[in-house]
């Protein structure tokens, strides 16, 4: 039943707002040749970096990436360890795949759209979640771990003169 779930939420969400809008908005518009190769490239990253979310939100934090039927444990695997939000990073690397290939303003701008909705989702919807569902193990989580980039910090450790 779940994984009917997830694969649902998979059609209606991240298929929709990175397959079929952009594809409807590219409708009609010639392929840039110069730009196949970059952009095939990232629409392929970003597709597999997708389902690696799909997947870690399915096994283990046992649910689906629809805010109807979340996760019941926070996922902190996977992408997870290096950024909090890779879905929507996988999302925007796809429909920036896109704007490659058919160079069209149309695209750029359903791109810049998404960016601020998926930051202002996070900001005042999905981090204010995490933190009544999850409490101090989402703040752990939030203080270790970048919202959409990989935190840069020294992984030395530091030397003992004793």
């Amino acid at each position: 039943m779940l994984l009917l779930r997830a694969t649902f939420a998979f059609l209606a969400l991240p298929t929709l707002v990175a397959g079929v809008m952009p594809a409807l908005l590219a409708q009609g518009m010639p392929i840039e040749r110069k730009m196949i190769v970059p952009g095939s490239a990232l629409l392929t990253i970003g597709g597999v970096l997708l389902l690696w979310c799909v997947r870690d939100f399915f096994v283990s934090g046992r649910g689906t990436l629809a805010p109807w039927d979340p996760p019941k444990h926070l996922v902190v695997v996977g992408l997870y360890r290096f950024t909090r939000n890779p879905m929507y990073v996988a999302v925007m690397t796809v429909v920036l795949g896109w704007c490659l290939l058919y160079r069209s303003v149309w695209l750029m701008l359903y791109g810049l759209v998404l960016t601020v909705r998926f930051n202002l989702r996070v900001r005042w919807h999905e981090e204010p979640w995490l933190q009544r569902q999850f409490g101090l193990e989402s703040e752990a989580y939030a203080s270790r771990t970048g919202r959409w980039f990989p935190r840069l910090r020294p992984r030395l450790k530091k030397l003992s003169l004793t």
